[in-house]
């Protein structure tokens, strides 16, 4: 069962704004938009005043490891149009991006990686979160 995929949580708010993004580019802008998509219908949905401060939601600041390297990464999930070349934010679009929205703390996902090779997402530490920091819109 080591590749069972945890429970994820989303934000009401952040799944309008991804459907939206993903109804407007085609799968082949977006290699990983099918997997995108099944997290989305697996997620429990809650609105963004419920939303546990322990997960990882759009706009948060993150610390992650990636597995199978041992690297540590403090990573913000933003949104493609804010992505602005800074090497602190990560797309959502972006195979890590996709894989660590929606999971806790403790939490860890097997996510195809760049090239296709699976990589394996830990998430250590929710450093900033909009919803906790009463932010709901953001």
């Amino acid at each position: 069962m080591a590749n069972a995929k945890p429970p994820i949580t989303l934000s009401s708010l952040d799944v309008d704004r991804i459907e939206a993004l993903l109804a407007a580019i085609p799968a082949s802008a977006f290699p990983g938009k099918a997997e995108l998509e099944a997290e989305l219908d697996r997620a429990d949905i809650v609105a963004p005043e419920e939303m546990p401060a322990t997960v990882v939601t759009m706009n948060s600041t993150v610390k992650f490891v990636i597995v199978e390297t041992g690297k540590e990464f403090v990573l913000s999930l933003v949104y493609p149009r804010d992505m602005d070349g800074s090497a602190d934010k990560i797309s959502i679009f972006a195979p890590v991006g996709s894989a660590l929205l929606g999971l806790s703390v403790g939490d860890q996902l097997a996510w195809p990686g760049p090239g296709g090779k699976p990589m394996t997402v830990r998430v250590e530490q929710i450093v900033f979160q909009p919803e906790s920091s009463g932010e709901m819109h953001r």
